[in-house]
């Protein structure tokens, strides 16, 4: 990074996923040159076909759980590379689990050759089934570590271990950041997680099929706020771990009649059995982003959910 903080050139794991495409745009509009390392397993083309004719935009195709090496100086490495939803960790538990260990030590030696800030964008997964709420970054978790969800909350808790014996062993300048239920443009409609999920059912007028009785709560996050914080994170010099997400909590069954009528749709809502170890409750404590990054969401629930609305309409109907 250069005297004012600004970052130079950025290695993005997972690049071409969701909230990494998101990030490495970001960090083209601020002037940093962004080297993409991703195997598309999640990933897509479509997500970074903007930046396709973009000279300070490299994609580097590969799988991170490989040992791997970027030519020239580096700055900053964030490593997002990993199945994230519950649909694509299910069909990929053991590139899931790599990803978690192989790919985030990887990473790390990475940023570690090149005297590089390293961040791990890791999850609110990491608090399993909470028994303490909202979650606070203190808390250590109720995870099952063989259930259905385990490939993906273990592997995160593992890359969490590894980044903090890196900054104690190494000496590597590390920030570990949490984050909760992101959504907006890009994501992939048939990835299992709520607001895709219930936007394509809405706009194909098909019932909204919502988990067990829909009381569970979660707390969403629009992507443009999750990368600002992750951003934040990255050039300020703290540790974390940093919970990054929306304090506003909802349940599932008030999520899917909201999206409903903002699609202005009369899909009925039906009930489906709920998923092993689908978390009851999920709401993060930001306390620690506000005060040592200044951070805190932006983006009003009602426009970031109209503007994701209207990216998955404007999708061809053989796309959603």
């Amino acid at each position: 990074m250069d005297e004012g903080g600004r970052v130079r050139r950025a290695v993005v794991t997972g690049g071409a996923g969701f909230v990494g495409s998101h990030l490495c745009d970001r960090l083209r509009e601020e002037g940093a040159e962004v080297v993409c390392v991703d195997n598309l397993l999640t990933g897509s083309l479509d997500n970074i076909d903007g930046r396709r004719d973009d000279p300070g935009f490299t994609l580097d195709r590969r799988d991170v759980s490989d040992a791997f090496d970027v030519p020239g100086p580096v700055d900053l490495v964030l490593h997002l590379a990993s199945p994230a939803s519950p649909h694509d960790y299910a069909r990929h538990p053991l590139e899931t689990l790599r990803a978690g260990a192989h790919g985030t030590q990887n990473a790390l030696e990475l940023a570690h050759r090149k005297g590089a800030r390293f961040l791990l964008a890791s999850t609110s997964e990491v608090y399993g089934d909470p028994l303490v709420h909202p979650q606070v970054e203190s808390y250590w978790g109720n995870v099952n570590p063989v259930g259905p969800r385990s490939q993906y909350d273990e592997a995160k808790r593992y890359a969490e271990a590894l980044t903090t014996a890196y900054r104690s062993t190494k000496g590597v300048d590390t920030v570990i950041v949490r984050l909760f239920n992101t959504y907006g443009p890009r994501m992939r409609p048939k990835d299992g997680r709520a607001v895709p999920t219930f936007i394509t059912q809405a706009l194909a007028g098909e019932p909204l099929t919502v988990a067990g009785d829909g009381a569970q709560t979660r707390s969403i996050c629009y992507v443009d706020d999750t990368v600002s914080g992750i951003l934040a994170a990255a050039v300020s010099g703290q540790q974390g771990p940093i919970n990054l997400g929306n304090p506003v909590e909802l349940s599932v069954l008030d999520l899917a009649r909201h999206v409903r009528d903002l699609c202005r749709s009369e899909s009925p809502i039906v009930f489906v059995e709920r998923p092993g170890d689908d978390p009851s409750l999920r709401r993060p404590d930001i306390g620690l982003a506000r005060s040592v990054l200044g951070w805190q969401p932006v983006v009003d629930f009602d426009k970031g959910l109209a503007l994701t609305i209207d990216w998955f309409s404007r999708l061809p109907v053989s796309g959603r």
